[in-house]
């Protein structure tokens, strides 16, 4: 017989919901069913970012440091204006209304700044002036967090340098609180990740250039279930442990009975999707002859 030649199946939010309610011993039967069951789903989606499982949203970024800044955003912030002409890495900006203030870290187009988390709210609209330059420009639109605020986690950094990229060790916050002097500059040779709503790299040394960039693969968010006909981010072999795990979460507030039992199975899909994603490498094992003695 032949086979379907198809390999696009795919579920909705919808689907799921269905999926879960019968194995809850249920079925959909109003639109709050609907309503619980998605908030339902985002709460497990946000379970899953706090147990790690969702390698497949690991971003690398690329961020370019500026001499004399230690504190930059855990991901891309970017400010859109009229024009950056004229402005100079480095310099901090005022907004003429707001008052909000933050720092140019590089000029990576002619109408956008790479900055600094800004203190306080820039307002769409306003006059930005550079404090060195003197140069005034007009902020198009809002600055947007939601890059750096997606980032979960960053797992591993490195430092790039005349195209010679060198590996740099996170630290605690214990650890990077004590270092005695955090105004040395040099080549930065560690990192302190501050897991604030708006996650901020602290780095040490302070850059020492404007031309050293980071590059780092930090763990996202996966992206919300917002309407039923929305499917999501997921790998197909994810997708048993993500009915499973709504059914139980349903369980809880419509078929507690269930709910050990679909809890247990959440948990094996769980332990199976999770042994499935981990990182694999090559290992070798090379035995030692040091010490040992050959009679001839």
């Amino acid at each position: 017989m032949a086979t379907s030649g198809s390999t696009n199946f795919e579920l909705d939010v919808a689907d799921y919901i269905e999926e879960a309610f019968e194995r809850c011993g249920k079925t959909v039967r109003t639109g709050y069913d609907m309503k619980t069951a998605k908030r339902s789903l985002n709460l497990l989606l946000a379970e899953w970012a706090n147990r790690g499982l969702n390698q497949w949203t690991i971003d690398q970024t690329t961020i370019t440091l500026s001499k004399n800044i230690r504190i930059y955003p855990g991901g891309t912030l970017t400010m859109t204006v009229a024009a950056s002409a004229n402005f100079t890495v480095g310099e901090t900006i005022t907004g003429g209304t707001s008052g909000a203030t933050c720092q140019i870290t590089s000029v990576p187009s002619a109408t956008s700044f790479a900055i600094t988390i800004p203190t306080g709210t820039f307002s769409n609209g306003e006059n930005i002036t550079g404090a060195t330059s003197g140069t005034v420009t007009t902020l198009s639109a809002a600055v947007d967090f939601s890059n750096v605020q997606n980032t979960i986690d960053i797992l591993s950094v490195a430092l790039r340098r005349d195209n010679t990229d060198y590996s740099i060790p996170r630290v605690s916050r214990d650890d990077y609180l004590t270092i005695p002097n955090k105004s040395t500059t040099g080549r930065v040779s560690q990192f302190f990740l501050n897991r604030l709503i708006t996650p901020q790299l602290e780095v040490w040394p302070t850059p020492d250039n404007d031309t050293d960039q980071l590059i780092f693969n930090r763990l996202t968010r996966i992206e919300d279930a917002d309407t039923f006909i929305n499917t999501f981010e997921v790998p197909f072999r994810f997708y048993p442990c993500l009915a499973a795990g709504l059914a139980y979460y349903l369980s809880i507030k419509i078929a507690q009975d269930r709910t050990p039992v679909l809890k247990a199975l959440y948990e094996e899909e769980f332990d199976k999707a999770a042994v499935e994603d981990r990182d694999r490498a090559s290992f070798t094992i090379q035995p030692g002859y040091a010490g040992l003695r050959f009679n001839s």
